[in-house]
């Protein structure tokens, strides 16, 4: 049944269906009020459309995957996908959303009016998008001769994912009240330039259910220090934050016989991962030439951490990864190298990421970053899926992410799209060259892609065979698992074929076309339903997809992602 006020649009639309056009309203995103109304001339099939849209409104979407034991394969993966025949892989960049930053700098005398620096992070928890991030006010035109206090976190909340607020949590005292966004860190004050949240569920303990980790300095007695080393944090809500056991804090900083780390610097904000139960941060050294790892590289890379309980961290470390040009010797600063860590998305069985394309320079001002994508399947190795592709471009010469893009830790999936959300560098002309004052800094944008469709399979030659095989998927219970594909393209001349295999490539059932499915539906996961006139008792222990490309048109099919899932849901996830 339809609410009062969906009755009343009805009405309106359905008395306008008798003119062949008019004007109408529209909402205005782009406005700083909530709505604006705008005048649109909309022609009579589009009141069609809307029309039908409000009497059998779309059923609501949810937010991330349909269940938590999903397995996903990306195509991009040649570890998902090994096996491939007359395919080609194309990459799909994300769009800026037009009204970005959707989190611009605050208002004239709040803790971020000079800054919104996106080291941070996005979750989509307790029904709504949630945002952790770091706040400056004027005290940076003053840095570094000021107290590294200035850098504070902060945070900020929506429910959509497109407009957000700074909420009033009267938590933290800042320039005599506490109306304003700033979360308690205890024991204070800290400074914390780069930080990464994640919800952990499996920590029996609910005042450690949200764990942070920030990179904060190392201070000495003699009041100096540096300014990498790690500070890790617990919280129950998201608001309060308490810092682990074993540190203490002084001036601004961690005091530097307590510290989590080696005396390194380590920028160690930049990714927060749980892994196989081991947690990982990810880094950049400031080691210039090969300090770290076994194998000779230059310039800035992305440096591992780990540890068992999020208490007590290793001092060992590993190098993830590094750029293409890294393996010679250049001067630091000045080559193609990895800017921070890797912002990490984890799907479960595989991780998505994102690090900075660092493109080198004399002064910052020559200095530019763009956005990389990497994936790892074992959590310490990390790999471009097409070398040297951009995911993100900074924005040209006087947009708002003009000089440099960060990677904030903030991923979703919403219905149908995927939220990517990204930071601004410092702007140009401006920088950290002596004598320079920083100037202001940042925002929050979003860029958002068709769900989960970053990449691509396509025939490369139309009229010859093309089809791929997948990794070997685990059937731990003996009942075969749920199968859906991501793909578009698909008609009645364009479809796909999908064999159900054993796991040495042996057709399951007694005839060829036993467990094989025909998807001629375009959709982001739409259901494999798999034939047989002979249904097994018992799932062989791991099996295989085969996904032909077949018909006429098949060079239009477009293959992003299979997604497994327990028929049995409270059956454990399959593995690969």
């Amino acid at each position: 049944m339809l609410n009062p006020d969906r009755k009343l649009q009805c009405r309106l639309i359905l008395s306008l269906l008798g003119m062949k056009q008019t004007n109408v309203d529209k909402w205005s995103r782009r406005s700083p009020e909530p709505y604006v109304w705008q005048s649109l001339k909309i022609s009579l099939p589009t009141l069609c459309a809307l029309s039908i849209a409000l009497v059998c409104p779309m059923p609501a979407h949810e937010t991330e995957p349909a269940s938590p034991s999903e397995t996903t394969l990306f195509v991009f993966d040649n570890q998902s996908v090994p096996f491939s025949r007359n395919l080609q892989l194309t990459m799909h960049q994300p769009v800026k959303h037009p009204g970005n930053p959707v989190l611009p700098r605050g208002n004239p005398g709040a803790p971020d009016s000079y800054g919104v620096q996106f080291y941070g992070s996005v979750l989509h928890d307790q029904g709504k998008y949630r945002m952790w991030y770091v706040a400056l006010d004027e005290d940076l035109k003053q840095w570094p001769d000021t107290t590294p206090t200035i850098w504070r976190v902060a945070y900020a909340e929506s429910t959509d994912g497109l407009h957000w607020s700074r909420p009033s949590l009267g938590l933290v005292d800042y320039k005599g009240n506490r109306q304003n966004n700033l979360l308690k860190i205890i024991p204070a004050p800290i400074g914390t330039i780069n930080l990464k949240v994640i919800r952990d569920e499996e920590d029996p303990d609910p005042a450690r259910r949200y764990k942070m980790t920030a990179q904060t300095w190392w201070v000495g007695r003699e009041g100096r220090g540096g300014r990498g080393t790690l500070a890790p944090l617990v919280s129950a809500d998201g608001y309060t934050w308490h810092l682990v056991a074993g540190a203490k804090v002084r001036d601004g900083g961690i005091d530097a016989e307590t510290t989590f780390l080696p005396h390194h610097h380590y920028e160690a904000g930049s990714g927060l991962y749980q892994w196989k139960q081991e947690f990982y941060i990810t880094g950049q050294s400031n080691s210039g030439h090969f300090t770290h790892g076994t194998t000779p590289y230059s310039g800035r890379e992305v440096l591992l951490h780990r540890s068992g309980d999020f208490d007590h961290w290793q001092p060992s470390a590993h190098v993830a990864f590094v750029r293409e040009g890294q393996y010679r010797e250049f001067k630091y600063g000045l080559g193609e190298e990895t800017h921070e860590g890797i912002s990490v998305w984890n799907r479960g069985n595989v991780l998505l990421g994102i690090h900075g394309q660092w493109h080198g320079g004399e002064g910052w001002n020559q200095r530019t970053i763009d956005l990389g994508f990497l994936i790892s399947n074992d959590g310490l190795y990390f790999r471009e899926p097409m070398t040297e592709w951009t995911l993100i471009h900074r924005g040209d010469d006087g947009e708002w992410d003009q000089g440099g893009l960060l990677q904030g830790q903030g991923f979703v999936n919403v219905g149908d799209q995927t939220y990517i959300y990204y930071g601004a560098w410092d702007p140009r002309p401006g920088g950290i060259d002596p004598g320079e004052v920083y100037p202001p800094r940042g925002g929050v944008g979003l860029a958002t892609l068709e769900r989960d469709r970053f990449g691509s399979l396509s025939p490369r030659t139309a009229g010859l065979p093309a089809d791929f095989t997948s990794t070997t998927i685990a059937v731990p219970t003996g009942r075969l698992p749920d199968f859906f594909i991501n793909a578009d393209g698909l008609g009645t001349d364009a479809y796909l074929r999908i064999e159900l295999l054993d796991e040495r490539e042996r057709p399951l059932g007694t005839s060829p076309d036993d467990y094989t499915a025909i998807v001629r539906e375009n959709g982001f996961r739409t259901k494999i339903d798999f034939t047989s006139n002979h249904p097994m008792n018992d799932a062989p222990a791991a099996v295989r997809l085969r996904v032909s490309y077949m018909g006429p048109e098949a060079k239009t099919i477009r293959v992003s992602a299979l997604y497994v899932e327990p028929g049995d849901q409270s059956q454990s996830t399959p593995s690969i």
